[in-house]
Parts: C-alpha cells; sequence; structure tokens
C-alpha cells in the first residue's frame, strides 16, 4: 500500500463472472481496480457499474496469452497509478470438445496459452514492480480440478489448473524474501457463462445450488485483505451440495 493509502488491483478477465464479481468487491473496499479481458464492452460495463456506485475502476482491453500485450498492460498500470498491489489472475477458458475421445490439438494448445501460460505472463509482468515496492499479491484463481484430477472438465483444463497450483507454490518459494505472496485460488463449481460450454449445460436449479460469483468476490476481497505477513498459500472452496461428491464420473455433464 502507497503512502497515502491507496491500493491498485489488476483483475484479468474482469469482464464477467468471477473477475467482475472480485473487481466489484475490491472495489468496494476502496481498492483502484483496473480490469482487463478480450471484450471491451464488457468491460466498459463493468467500469460504469463500479464507478456508478462511488468505486474507482479503468478498464485496458488484453488477450492474456500474449506475453508482450500483458507487459504492456502491467506498464500502462504502473506509469499512471506508480503501483500494482496485487493482481488477480482470472481469465481462463474451456472448450466442448473436452474429453480424449474427441478433444484436438487446437483445443489443448488454446487451452495452455491462455489458462497457464497467461497466467505467468501476468505474474512475470508485474513481478519488477512488486520487488521494487517488496510488497505485493497474487491471486491465480485455478479451480477445484486444480486439487481433483475429475472427468468431465477434460485433461487440457485439469492439467492447466494443477499447473496453476504448483506454479504459484514455485513463486511463494523464491519470492517470499521479497515480501511478495500468492495463493492459488481453487473454487468448484460457480455459475458463470463458462459454463455454457459445457457438452451439457447445467439446468438452472442445478446452477442455483452452485457457487455464485458474488462468492468468489467476496473471497478474492477476503484474501486481499490479508496484512502482508499473511500468505494464503491456497484456498479450495466448494457448493455445499457438491455435485463431485454426489454423482458418479460417468453420470457427470
Amino acid at each position: 500500500m502507497s503512502k497515502n493509502g491507496k491500493r491498485v488491483a489488476w483483475v484479468t478477465g474482469g469482464g464477467s463472472g468471477i473477475g467482475e464479481a472480485g473487481a466489484e468487491a475490491l472495489a468496494a473496499d476502496g481498492w483502484t481496480v483496473v480490469v482487463s479481458g478480450r471484450r471491451k464492452d464488457a468491460l466498459d460495463t463493468v467500469v460504469a457499474k463500479i464507478t456508478g456506485a462511488g468505486g474507482a475502476a479503468e478498464a485496458i482491453a488484453l488477450d492474456v496469452s500474449d506475453a508482450a500485450d500483458a507487459q504492456k498492460a502491467a506498464d500502462q498500470i504502473v506509469a499512471k497509478h506508480g503501483r500494482i498491489d496485487l493482481l488477480v489472475n482470472n481469465a481462463g477458458i474451456n472448450v466442448p470438445k473436452r474429453s480424449w475421445q474427441d478433444m484436438e490439438q487446437e483445443g489443448w494448445d488454446k487451452l495452455v496459452q491462455v489458462n497457464l501460460n497467461g497466467v505467468l505472463y501476468c505474474m512475470r509482468a508485474v513481478l519488477p514492480t512488486m520487488r521494487k515496492q517488496q510488497d505485493g499479491s497474487i491471486i491465480n484463481v485455478s479451480s477445484w480440478a486444480g486439487r481433483h484430477v475429475s472427468k468431465m472438465p477434460g485433461p487440457a483444463y485439469t492439467t492447466t489448473k494443477h499447473a496453476v497450483l504448483a506454479l504459484t507454490h514455485s513463486f511463494n518459494m523464491d519470492e517470499c524474501v521479497n515480501g511478495l505472496r500468492a495463493c492459488c485460488l481453487m473454487p468448484g463449481e460457480v455459475a458463470t457463462p463458462i459454463l455454457k460450454l459445457r457438452p451439457v449445460v447445467p439446468s438452472e436449479a442445478e446452477q442455483a445450488r452452485m457457487l455464485q460469483p458474488e462468492d468468489l468476490g467476496r473471497t478474492i476481497a477476503f484474501i486481499a485483505s490479508m496484512p502482508p505477513r499473511v500468505c494464503i498459500n491456497e484456498l479450495l472452496i466448494s457448493p455445499t451440495h457438491n455435485r463431485g461428491f454426489i454423482q458418479t464420473p460417468l453420470s457427470r455433464d
């Protein structure tokens, strides 16, 4: 945090779902929030919602799978605000063709590029600034699939989300001496737009029992509110009605 109390957060995948909810919760806690994503119109809607509620927010269009663009976005934030205190690495995707039977090389490559490489690109982009500050926090949004292997998300998604967990712990091992900390946030099923890409889209009744974006928004704000001496290395969270515990893999969507 700067001497004047200003805290600056960068939220990727901030145009909808968990990213949007996280940005709103952080802004409500007094953070200056920069949301990024591929759809500028969606980002502008989020910014308008936050500023309309009295918060501070702005948007940067970005594809995290482009390392140069990630660095450019971080540089733009630092040039304007002088610091980056929090990175929420939330951008992530899945594809409909996700089983070993029908997965395509293009789909695998796309998931690795966004879900894993994009996380690394943004972490590397903020690292020099956070080291200079000797303070900074990163929240990498992984998945329940980052801890528990299951059939439904598919091998590419499960592999990238496991890798994000390892990447987070590796970061803490090296950067704790610089006052930096990272948390791997691993939510179970969340009722977000990405569900529409599933081979079988869960019903409205099923989605109502899932975690909701605002639940993750509150969780992100909680992790971000911890003092610099605290590192929440990982956080595993799921719906109480956890379909992974109730249904067999073959009966799941």
